[in-house]
């Protein structure tokens, strides 16, 4: 082929889901070169989709520790086998998912919060009043770890909404909000009254320190039903 004869090559690249070709025109014989290395580069070069599944598993891989790092208030009461912070989010998921109706509550909206209001502890660890941390410090300390775990979500819309909803609730500013706070409280002393049966040990502490904190009629109505039954067993 002569040096002023066309050039014409495929080069591949790649879509979320096939491989497809470009192609590439040139004068001169070197751009056979040019498109062999737009070829390497191509298939060197990371594609959103795998740059959001990367982004995705690491995510991930941080809120393992959520399903590994034990509630600390069972853990300073020698419960055996004590709840993982996992554990505790999933039931106050399923509690927004089975309440009934609140006008002007959104059901979505409280399942979400509900299992991501605890996540930055996947980071910072279940800090717990008797560590003697500061409220102002322990938000500190968990608005900069729901930060990082946003950044390395990629900062997208779902970062976004996983910040939104974490605020939300930290600053108890929606209905929504108060509703999983009274779940938060609610699941807390059902899981206390569950140990105390099953281990025999008394941990009216944790009854004690939500009486009175209920917000709405949902969260005081499922508390009076827990201490009636506890009542009753005791």
């Amino acid at each position: 082929m002569s040096s002023g004869s066309r050039v014409f090559c495929l080069v591949p690249f790649f879509a979320s889901t096939h491989l497809g070709f470009k192609s590439c025109r040139s004068f001169t014989s070197s751009s056979t070169r040019v498109c062999r290395m737009a070829a390497e580069a191509s298939s060197s070069s990371p594609s959103p989709s795998s740059s959001s599944a990367s982004s995705a598993i690491d995510f991930l891989s941080i809120c393992h520790r959520l399903k590994t790092t034990k509630r600390t208030g069972w853990v300073r009461r020698e419960i055996q086998n004590p709840e993982s912070i996992a554990d505790h989010m999933y039931r106050m998921g399923l509690m927004a998912l089975i309440a009934s109706d609140i006008p002007g509550v959104n059901r979505d909206k409280c399942i979400k919060m509900a299992i991501v209001h605890d996540i930055a502890e996947a980071i910072v660890g279940d800090i717990a009043p008797s560590d003697g941390i500061p409220k102002s410090e322990k938000s500190r300390r968990e608005r900069e770890a729901l930060d990082h775990m946003c950044k390395v979500l990629g900062d997208g819309p779902r970062a976004k909404e996983i910040g939104e909803l974490w605020m939300e609730y930290e600053e108890n500013s929606s209905l929504e909000a108060k509703v999983v706070k009274d779940f938060d409280k609610v699941e807390m002393i059902l899981q206390a009254l569950e140990y105390e049966n099953e281990e025999g040990k008394d941990l009216d502490e944790f009854f004690q320190s939500t009486a009175g904190k209920f917000q709405t009629e949902l969260g005081k109505a499922w508390a009076s039903e827990i201490a009636s039954r506890r009542k009753k067993e005791h």
